[in-house]
């Protein structure tokens, strides 16, 4: 019986570091994401403000 309850305690240590590993890629892909829609909506605002100038 001790076999299996090392095996599931081991099974458990893997898959909660790999939760954290995939909560941590979610979390930079969201600030990326973020990002990007920002650097998107500054470039839009730039070019309607050059071509309202002419």
């Amino acid at each position: 019986m001790k076999p299996l309850y090392h095996f599931l305690l081991i099974m458990c240590v893997i898959l909660v570091g790999g939760c954290s590993a995939i909560a941590g890629i979610f979390k930079a892909g969201m600030w990326t994401g973020i990002l990007i829609v920002v650097v998107v909506v500054g470039v839009v605002i730039w070019l309607i403000t050059k071509s309202g100038n002419k």
